[in-house]
């Protein structure tokens, strides 16, 4: 079965830096997309990154461009978000999605059918 597992969540101040990790087994294919979403209370979950397995074309949300970047280790079968200058906007769950489906990347929640268990980041000012 295919499992998601994440870690590397945190409390930081405003300026520094963690970096997630998303450890993926029961998936050998190399399509589909993987993707970085986070969710504050009240608000919709929304999109941070994705990552088209294929290609490595990653896309990233106009609020964390420049700031974040995506990664990946295929020795380790592991994707990584490395997060930089955080900002307590950034305060959130953030959880690590895959779609095995092939071709593009989504960046709304529904496609994604596998889910790691959300990590807590929360940044101060």
């Amino acid at each position: 079965q295919v499992q998601l597992v994440e870690s590397g969540g945190g409390s930081v101040q405003a300026g520094g830096s963690l970096r997630l990790s998303c450890v993926v087994s029961g998936y050998t294919d190399s399509s589909g997309c993987m993707a970085w979403f986070r969710q504050v209370p009240g608000k919709n979950r929304e999109v941070v990154s994705t990552f088209w397995l294929s290609t490595t074309w990653t896309y990233y949300s106009d609020s964390v461009k420049g700031r974040f970047t995506v990664s990946q280790d295929n020795a380790k079968n592991t994707l990584y978000l490395q997060m930089n200058s955080l900002k307590p906007d950034d305060t959130a769950t953030y959880y690590c999605a895959l779609d095995p489906t092939v071709g593009g990347c989504s960046r709304v929640p529904g496609p994604y059918t596998y889910w790691g268990q959300g990590t807590q980041v929360t940044v101060s000012s």
